[in-house]
C-alpha cells in the first residue's frame, strides 16, 4: 500500500508542477510578444527616421551598403 500512496503523491506533485510550468510559459510568451511588438515599433520609427534623413540629404546619398566605415 505504501508504494501506491507514494505513487499517488508523486502524480499529484507532478501535476501541480506541470500546471505551474504551463502558467510560467504563458507569462513568458506574453512578455516575449510585448517585447517583439516594442521592437517592431522601434524598427518602424528608425526606418522612418532614416527615410527622412535621406530625403533631407537629397538624391545623391549612398545607400547603407555603399557607406565606408572608418
Amino acid at each position: 500500500m505504501s508504494d501506491l500512496k507514494e505513487t499517488m503523491e508523486k502524480i499529484k506533485s507532478l501535476e501541480m508542477e506541470k500546471q505551474n510550468l504551463l502558467e510560467e510559459i504563458e507569462g513568458l510568451k506574453k512578455i516575449a510578444d510585448a517585447k517583439a511588438a516594442t521592437l517592431e515599433n522601434e524598427v518602424a520609427t528608425l526606418r522612418e527616421e532614416a527615410k527622412s534623413i535621406k530625403n533631407l540629404m537629397g538624391p545623391n546619398i549612398p545607400s547603407s551598403g555603399q557607406i565606408k566605415k572608418t
